[in-house]
C-alpha cells in the first residue's frame, strides 16, 4: 500500500498524531498533534523533561500505545525492508505482529522489565528468531543435513530430521509433522538440529553485542548478569531480524556512567552494521549532541522544535530549547533551571502549552495554538515569536 505521505528517503513519518489517556482523573492529553519524520539511516534524537510525550510517542510508532491509552487522531507512515508504506495506527493485529520485531523494535528503559526472570536469555532471543527467521534457520538446518546424508552420515534419524524441516518450511500445518510431534522421542529428534542452528545464531550474535564468553552467557538467567549485559542483551533480541527501524527509549537509563558510554558507543556501532534507522529518545542533551543526526524537542505532548543537531544547538530557537540547553551544568557558572513545572496534561494550559513559564510570553500565547513553521533550511519551530499562529494541519518537516 503506496502513499503519497512518505516521499522517497523517508523510512517514517507521524502526522498531526493524538493520543489521549482515558483515567479517573479525567482524560490526559498525553499527544496533542504531534509531527515528525525520519530518514532512512538517520538518527532522531527526541530529548524533552518527563512527561512531555516521548515513550507514548514512541510506543504508538509501534502500535503498543499502553492503556489506558488510545489514538485519537493522526497516521504513522512507515516504510517497509520490501518498500512498502503502510499506516501503522491502521493495521490490524496480524499485520502488526509481522512488523513488530521484525522490522521495527525497541530498546526498552528497564532491562530487568523488558527480560522475563523465568527464562534464559538464549531462549528470549531464540523467540525473536524463531517469530520471525524460522524458514531462514530451516534452511540452515536442511543445508547441514543434506551434507550429512550425502556422506551417509546420521542414519535413518536424519533423514527423518531433514524431511521434517522441508516439510515444515513447505506446510508448517501438515498433519503429518503434528502426529510425529506428539511422539516425545521423534519430538525431540526433529528439534535438535534445528536448536543447535538456532544457539550458533544467538551465540554469533551475542559476540556481536561484545559479551564475554557468549557460550555461558547464552545459558544464564537475567538474575546472573549486571546491568550492562543485561542490556546488551535486550539489544540483541530488538537487532536479531535486522529491523529498518530500531526505537531505544532511555536505553542507559539504569546504568552507570560508564557503561553508559559503553552502551550508546555498541548502538551506535550496530545502527552502521544493520544500516538501521534510530529513534534515540532521551532528556539528556549531552547524548542527543553526540549521537543524533537531528534532533526533536517535545513539551507537554507538542513537538516544538526540530533541528539538524549542530544547528540546535547553535542557533536554538524556541525558548523552550534554550532554557534546555541553558540548564545544562557548566564549570563555573551558576545552574539555571527553568522556572515551574511540566503542566498536568489533564488540564493543559490553553494556547502554546509552554506559555506558563516562558519569559517571552505575551496575551496571544495564552490564546493561539503555534503550528511548526518552517525558519530556516531543516529548521521547523512552533512559537508565535516566528509566525505560525493557528492550529491548521502542518506536517512540520516537509
Amino acid at each position: 500500500m503506496g502513499s503519497p505521505a512518505l516521499p522517497d528517503g523517508e523510512q517514517l513519518r507521524v502526522k498531526d498524531l493524538v493520543v489521549r489517556f482515558y483515567t479517573y482523573e479525567g482524560i490526559v492529553k498525553a499527544v496533542e498533534r504531534a509531527n515528525l519524520r525520519l530518514r532512512r539511516g538517520e538518527t532522531l534524537g527526541i530529548v524533552g523533561e518527563t512527561g512531555s510525550g516521548k515513550s507514548v510517542t514512541a510506543f504508538t510508532i509501534m502500535a503498543l500505545t499502553p492503556p489506558p491509552g488510545r489514538v485519537e487522531g493522526g497516521d504513522v507512515y512507515f516504510r517497509r525492508a520490501d518498500g512498502g508504506i503502510v499506516n501503522v495506527v491502521k493495521l490490524d493485529e496480524t499485520e502488526l505482529l509481522r512488523i513488530r520485531g521484525k522490522e521495527i523494535s525497541m530498546i526498552f528503559q528497564e532491562p530487568n522489565a523488558a527480560l522475563d526472570p523465568l527464562y534464559k536469555v538464549g531462549d528470549q532471543i531464540a523467540e525473536a528468531i524463531l517469530a520471525h527467521r524460522l524458514p531462514e534457520m530451516l534452511d540452515k538446518a536442511s543445508k547441514l543435513l543434506e551434507d550429512e546424508v550425502k556422506r551417509g552420515a546420521g542414519g535413518l534419524g536424519a533423514r527423518l530430521e531433514l524431511w521434517a524441516y522441508r516439510k515444515m518450511r513447505k506446510d508448517p500445518r501438515s498433519a503429518a509433522l503434528r502426529l510425529l510431534k506428539r511422539i516425545p522421542i521423534l519430538r525431540g529428534l526433529i528439534d535438535r538440529r534445528l536448536r543447535r542452528v538456532v544457539r550458533e545464531e544467538i551465540v554469533e550474535l551475542l559476540r556481536l553485542m561484545e559479551i564475554p564468553d557468549p557460550e555461558r552467557v547464552v545459558d544464564a538467567y537475567p538474575h546472573e548478569l549486571s546491568g550492562g549485559m543485561q542490556q546488551r542483551i535486550v539489544i540483541a533480541i530488538a537487532l536479531a531480524c535486522s529491523p529498518v527501524l530500531l526505537l531505544a527509549d532511555e536505553p542507559t537509563t539504569s546504568l552507570d556512567v560508564t557503561v553508559q558510554a559503553q552502551i550508546i558507543d555498541l548502538i551506535m556501532r550496530l545502527k552502521k552494521r544493520f544500516g538501521t534507522s534510530v529513534i534515540y529518545i532521551t532528556h539528556d542533551m549531552g547524548v542527543i549532541a553526540e549521537i543524533s543526526d537531528r534532533v526533536a524537542v517535545m513539551y507537554a505532548g507538542n513537538v516544538v522544535e526540530v533541528a539538524p543537531v549542530k544547528e540546535l544547538f547553535k542557533n536554538p530557537m524556541h525558548p523552550y530549547t534554550k532554557a534546555l540547553l541553558e540548564a545544562i551544568p557548566r564549570p563555573g557558572s551558576s545552574f539555571k533551571s527553568i522556572p515551574g513545572t511540566v503542566p498536568n496534561l489533564v488540564n493543559p494550559p490553553s494556547g502554546c502549552r509552554f506559555h506558563p513559564r516562558c519569559s517571552y510570553a505575551k496575551d496571544v500565547c495564552k490564546r493561539v495554538v503555534p503550528r511548526l513553521v518552517k525558519v530556516s533550511e531543516d529548521h521547523y519551530v512552533a512559537c508565535l515569536l516566528y509566525g505560525g499562529g493557528g492550529d491548521g494541519e502542518h506536517t512540520g518537516n516537509r
